[in-house]
């Protein structure tokens, strides 16, 4: 094995470790973008219009903007104040924490924990079962289904989970997916038949799955350090994602496909898979592959904790901020240097169109989640969960 392993092992232990102290929460400097501002974006009615320009033609906005947010902290009921995932299930809000699980339900928080059946306090990822309703949750000490009120565990001693460390969970139709430190996992609900995918049967070339994406019969797995696989469920074939130049430092040629092997997370949706990486994004369609990076696009940092697919639109957690983009129009979010506030960027690529100033924004620049419930925007971050609403206003050109 050569010496690429062992340092992708290093940097995967570090990043927990970081994530867990919060020792990478000083690295939260904001992203330049450059391009001068045309554009502004007028702020919804609960919003100050400080810092924010507004006057001449009026254009529909392309892409929505979400303001008068509101963060909720350990204060305000949450176990912790480090939320490493949100899931939006209809009315209600579940929240992912170092140190519980936290349910949002008619304007209160509930925690749960260890003592109430959770296999560990610290929760990586959420996920709701569109058949049955049930709510899987990946933690650090195995996989909880919560049902009819009650915690259900599966580790590798009652199941065919495949490592008690699960970074990452996705059901569709009646399966539910894990993705372990040490491969990734089947379940099926009907029947109660677990498969277990390793290097042993699939082309997964590390062990290490870290996020997993299942939708429309397909599902993607991010393998740390071995790009993606993709496994049809239809036809039970794999097939491997890898980066083709294979270089660490740079991406040698433009759009060959995946601009890194070091895969943090997959969201698969209406045929368009994006892969979130340590270096950059990638976009695929099933026939060509799109790189971005923070140099020459709108996107905040090439360090990606997350991605999430929302029909065209994808949203992207950094550790400089939050992104959506539709394949044209980036918008970014961010606390100011000074804390003050926030900004909002709105670019066409390397060149910023807009930037407002407001005086609420998501709590913290290192964001690892995002979920969407009807027109509000929950956003889990290294500093509590942000919840923000969309602007129905148009963005206003400037004289």
């Amino acid at each position: 094995m050569n010496n690429l392993i062992p340092r992708l092992y290093l940097m995967a232990a570090l990043l927990v470790v970081g994530l867990l102290t919060g020792d990478l929460l000083g690295k939260n400097k904001g992203t330049e973008f450059s391009g001068s501002p045309e554009y502004s974006v007028s702020p919804s009615p609960a919003e100050s219009n400080e810092g924010a320009t507004v006057g001449g033609d009026t254009v529909q906005s392309p892409m929505p903007v979400y303001s008068d947010w509101r963060t909720f902290t350990k204060r305000d009921g949450l176990p912790s104040d480090k939320a490493q995932c949100v899931r939006v299930d209809g009315d209600r809000v579940w929240v992912g924490t170092d140190a519980g699980l936290a349910l949002f339900e008619n304007g209160h928080w509930q925690t749960y924990t260890v003592a109430d059946g959770l296999a560990h306090p610290v929760v990586l990822s959420i996920d709701v079962s569109p058949v049955t309703g049930d709510v899987w949750i990946a933690t650090m000490g195995g996989l909880n289904r919560w049902s009819a009120g009650r915690f259900d565990t599966f580790n590798q001693f009652n199941s065919g989970l495949a490592n008690d460390v699960v970074y990452g969970v996705a059901c569709d139709e009646h399966y539910v997916w894990a993705a372990t430190a040490s491969g990734a996992s089947r379940f099926n609900t009907y029947t109660g038949q677990w498969d277990i995918f390793s290097q042993r049967n699939a082309p997964m070339h590390e062990p290490w799955a870290y996020s997993v994406s299942a939708n429309d019969g397909m599902a993607y797995i991010a393998v740390w350090g071995g790009g993606v696989v993709e496994y049809n469920t239809r036809t039970e074939r794999w097939r491997d994602y890898r980066d083709p130049d294979k270089e660490m430092e740079i991406d040698l040629f433009p759009n060959d496909g995946l601009v890194h092997d070091v895969t943090a997370s997959v969201s698969y949706e209406d045929g368009i898979l994006w892969v979130g990486t340590y270096f950059g994004l990638n976009r695929y369609d099933g026939s060509r592959w799109w790189g971005y990076f923070d140099d020459d696009s709108g996107l905040a940092s090439n360090f990606i904790n997350f991605v999430k697919a929302r029909g065209s639109e994808v949203w992207i957690c950094t550790d400089k901020g939050l992104n959506s983009f539709d394949g044209k129009t980036w918008v970014a979010y961010r606390k100011t240097p000074d804390n003050n506030g926030g900004e909002i960027l709105i670019s066409d690529g390397s060149t910023v169109v807009n930037k407002s100033t407001y005086p609420t924004t998501i709590a913290h620049n290192f964001v690892l989640g995002v979920d969407f419930q009807g027109d509000t925007l929950w956003v889990a971050t290294a500093k509590g969960v942000s919840r923000g609403v969309v602007q129905r206003e148009s963005i206003m050109k400037s004289p």
